[in-house]
């Protein structure tokens, strides 16, 4: 994984808005190169792309909450998602984010004070058939239980 740029810089985001600016309908390319570069899109990078593409911030902000692609807020280095599809729901996921939750002392959609971790609950990952499943960034984990889950979380 790349190293992700500091926020106070600001000549990256209006790189890639220039690169794109004349392209229509260029705001979700534009949020997202931001995003991968930057990690999260927190106000200042918005205002600056509104800024840059002259138009309101409401129209940038309104589109990065829309989509569950974008984040605000910073995620850790260890990003969890444990699948809430009809399968995992079905077969036990409820309790596996219970206790992430208790483990990390987090909530879904928290971030660990340290940024070591972010918990989120997905939809389906495509894996119904290991369900209930968790995902730490790209390593799926299926079949679960509660109790492996300690030990899955102390490997990383």
């Amino acid at each position: 994984m790349a190293e992700l740029i500091p926020v106070e810089n600001l000549d990256v985001v209006k790189a890639i808005v220039a690169e794109h600016r004349e392209v229509p309908g260029c705001l979700m390319q534009i949020l997202q190169e931001t995003q991968e570069k930057y990690g999260y899109l927190p106000l200042e990078l918005q205002g600056t792309i509104a800024d840059e593409l002259g138009i309101p911030l409401t129209e940038v902000y309104g589109v990065a909450t829309f989509y569950s692609q974008f984040t605000l807020k910073p995620k850790g280095k260890f990003k969890i998602g444990i699948c809430l599809g009809t399968a995992c729901y079905v077969r036990g996921a409820q309790p596996i984010i219970d206790k992430v939750n208790s483990i990390l002392g987090t909530q879904v959609g928290d971030t660990t004070e340290d940024g070591k971790w972010s918990v989120d609950a997905t939809r389906c990952v495509g894996a119904c058939g290991l369900a209930p499943v968790m995902m730490i960034n790209e390593e799926v984990f299926g079949r679960l239980t509660v109790d492996e889950i300690p030990a899955i979380l102390e490997k990383f």
